[in-house]
This record gives structure tokens, sequence and C-alpha cells, in this order.
């Protein structure tokens, strides 16, 4: 590992090194980027096999050992934690850590109810934090202008991750305002806001994907037509099926932001997460969802999660993310897409492009974008019934 062993040496994390480096290791050629992002992966293996008695016991059973993980070759001999493992009453086995270096827990909580929770100490915040903002930067460039945020503000769920996730954009903006309050939302109250800040700032627009249709359809139902500024981005994450189980088009969707709210489709952009990792997949101006290149990504026949299938070839989604050192970064997820490896997107960039196409069939339809839509949904029933309640009394 000279090039984990050559950091180490001079004092410096290789994961940290990585971070910094992204807008370089894009350029790179994909077999470099790999090797590197392989050392570091295997790194990070050897800490969790080395310091987590219940994840070692896991490679035990499977015969796998950090002499066995030497680099980007190696990668999908690593055992994968089920991310429903994070669902368990028992997931603080899962932790590398010790419950007592635990700074922030993350959740989501799907149609079940149930959340799953994932643990974090300080240099695991300390690597996501570092990571979410260089690919904010990379793919935006933001550092001006107003964001019109369509979710709660942090003090109202701290806890929910697509929540703390995308208000990390606001220390980024000249301002920001959170427009969903006390789980509610008024599309009026956007437009107006929209509207004030025209000719002064560039304006910007961030959310789940129902609640920016729903603003969408206020525009259509009433004829209007805004022009927001050439340079100002739609952002999405959480998520293109509603609660109900009726799937938003994105074609449609990118074409109304372009008729209604006068933003190009190139910069209309959604991102993948998901809160057991510290990562985003951005979309660039081509609609590619481009890794952080210090994530790995596999994807996994269905049938066998223990085979590795060809990139173009669709399979459940299984991370390698080396950012964690609270707890293992090596997640089979229960979603299904496919990767291209192309040598350069037509961005500039090299390295994986992950295109998500749904979630397993069977599983629980759930992340924080469905569960924040059920809330907003149950709260503005619970409202109009107690309207009604009034007027007859």
């Amino acid at each position: 590992m000279e090039f984990v062993t050559t950091i180490k040496e001079a004092g410096l994390s290789p994961v940290n090194t990585l971070i910094g480096s992204a807008s370089e290791l894009y350029k790179l050629p994909y077999e470099t980027a790999c090797e590197l992002k392989g050392q570091v992966i295997a790194e990070n293996f050897k800490h969790h096999y080395e310091n987590n008695d219940f994840y070692r016991d896991a490679c035990m059973k499977k015969g796998v050992t950090p002499e066995d993980v030497k680099g980007f070759e190696d990668l999908t001999k690593i055992p994968l934690i089920p991310v429903g493992t994070f669902k368990q009453c028992d997931s603080h086995l899962l932790l590398t850590s010790k419950m007592t270096d635990i700074e922030f827990e993350m959740r989501s909580t799907g149609t079940s109810g149930i959340p799953s929770v994932s643990r974090r100490d300080v240099k695991t915040m300390d690597n996501a934090s570092d990571g979410i903002i260089k690919m904010y930067r990379e793919f935006f460039q933001a550092s001006r202008g107003m964001g019109l945020f369509l979710f709660p503000p942090t003090e109202e769920m701290p806890e929910m991750g697509m929540v703390k996730v995308l208000n990390v954009f606001a220390g980024l903006f000249d301002g920001s305002v959170n427009l969903v309050k006390k789980v509610s939302f008024n599309p009026q109250e956007a437009v107006e806001r929209l509207n004030n800040w025209e000719g002064m700032h560039t304006r910007h627009i961030v959310g789940p994907p129902f609640l920016i249709h729903r603003l969408l359809k206020y525009l259509m139902d009433n004829d209007i037509k805004l022009k927001l500024d050439n340079k100002s981005f739609i952002v999405t994450l959480g998520g293109w099926k509603r609660f109900t189980g009726q799937q938003i088009s994105r074609e449609e969707f990118n074409k109304r932001c372009e008729e209604y709210l006068g933003v190009k489709q190139s910069n209309v952009r959604d991102m993948y997460g998901l809160v057991e990792a510290n990562m985003l997949a951005i979309e660039c101006d081509q609609h590619k969802k481009h890794m952080p290149p210090w994530v790995h990504i596999s994807i996994r026949n269905p049938k066998n999660v223990l085979e590795e299938v060809n990139p173009g070839e669709r399979g459940v989604i299984a991370i390698f993310d080396p950012t964690s050192t609270s707890y293992p970064g090596f997640i089979l997820t229960e979603d299904v897409g496919y990767i291209h490896t192309d040598e350069a997107c037509t961005c500039g960039r090299s390295g994986q492009m992950l295109h998500y196409i749904s979630r397993l069939p069977g599983v629980e339809v759930g992340c924080c974008a469905i569960n924040l839509e059920k809330y907003i949904e149950e709260n503005e029933e619970k409202m109009k019934k107690m309207a009604g309640e009034l007027e007859h009394v």
C-alpha cells in the first residue's frame, strides 16, 4: 500500500487526501483512480477488522482477513453489511467505535415506522462533512445566491438524514429559507420568496422531488410561469416514488422545471445517497450521477449477492465507503441500479457513474423523503378535519 504508507508517514489522512483532491482524481485515468481508492478502502477494512469484534467474526466465517484485501482487485472479497441490519434493535453491535465516542445519530424511517440508525464518531463526521461539501463545490460551484429550501429546518428534524445533508448547502449560499415549517408547505409563499429575490440574487431550489413537484403543480394550476436565473440550480434528493406508490416522471419533471421555473434542464440535478453511507452521487450537466472518487460501487447479482455483475448490467447496489470509522461502511443496499465506467463523461470527469433504477421488489418502501411526505399529508388531513369541525361549531 505505497500510497497509503507514504501519506501516513507524512502525518496525513489518506481519506482526507483523496477528498481534498477530488477534482484532480476525476481527471485521472480510471485505473489510476481505482488503484488509489482501492488502497484506502483496504486500509479502512483492516481498521474495522482489527477493532470490531462483531465484524471480524463475520469476516472469519467467510474466511477473509486483511491479508486477502490489499487493493482494488480484492474489494469484492470484503464482507458486506445488509442495510437492514441498521434497523435491528442490536444495531449497536455494528460499532467499531465505543458508544461513548459517538457524536451523532442519523435516522431514516420508511413506511414500517422502524428507524434505520447510523452512528457517527468525530472522525466519521469530519470525513462526511468534508466529503459532502467537496462534492457540492465540485458540481455546483456554489458560493453565492439564495437557496429556497423545500424541507424542514434542522431544528425541527435534527436526526433526519436528508434534512441534515441538504441543510449543509446553507453555508455555501448568501442566504436561505426553509419553507416547510411545522410539517406544512405553502407553495404560494415559495413563489413570493422567489419573486422578492428577483434581480438581487441567483435563486436556487433544493428539496425532495415530491415537494418541488408540488410547487410545479401549483404553478401549472394557477398559470404562473417564473423565470429564474441563468445559473440557477434545482437540486433534488430523496427518491422519485411517493409514499402512495405513485412514480414521479423524471423526464416530465425536468421539462416542467424549464417551462414553469425557467431553469434549463441541464441545471436540474438529482443526487443519490443513503443515511447509512457518508456519500452523495451528484449529477453533472449530462444527468450522470458521479460517485465520489474515494467511494466504490459494486453491482451484485440479485440471485447471489456474493457475485459481482459487469458494468452496464443491473443488480443490487453495494457501497464501499472508507470515510466511516465508527462502523464498517461496506453496505449492501436494497436498491437496484447499474454503473458506467467510461473513460470520461462528456463533462470531463472519469470514474464510476451510477444509474439508480428502483428499490428491490418486495422490500419496504422508505426513505427520508417518503417519510416527510407522509408527515405532511397526515398533517394536512388533520388541519382539514379541524377546519371542518370548526365550521360546524
